[in-house]
């Protein structure tokens, strides 16, 4: 009983829905997430973490929530995480309903080198 119990949590716990994007930060300086605006108006929390992967140092990325117009000119309105540089995953805790209207992106706001990163929402 106590090992179908144990094994019951366990799925459940791996059941919980994770996204992940990798992607890299180029020439333009920016990476749109979003294809659509966020459209979220129940209160609910969103767990986000944000990671360089560029091993270099140099290089600064931006997790941002904005309209088109600000990722169109790299303006970060609502900066939700930062990368820190190389090595460092930084959490957001974030109401998913304060981001309703507004698209995610990244942008790169040290350096000129292209830059790698991991994006992870729960």
């Amino acid at each position: 009983m106590i090992c179908a119990a144990t094994l019951a949590l366990c799925c459940v716990r791996n059941a919980q829905a994770l996204t992940t994007i990798t992607g890299t930060v180029g020439s333009t300086g920016k990476y749109l997430l979003t294809a659509a605006p966020v459209s979220v108006t129940a209160n609910a929390v969103l767990k986000m973490t944000f990671e360089i992967e560029t091993t270099t140092g140099g290089v600064n990325l931006e997790l941002c929530a904005g309209n088109g117009e600000d990722f169109a000119s790299g303006a970060c309105p609502t900066r939700l995480g930062d990368s820190g540089g190389p090595g460092f995953n930084f959490l957001s805790i974030v109401d998913a309903a304060g981001l309703n209207g507004k698209i995610l992106y990244v942008i790169r706001a040290v350096g000129v080198n292209p830059a790698s990163f991991r994006f992870t929402i729960e």
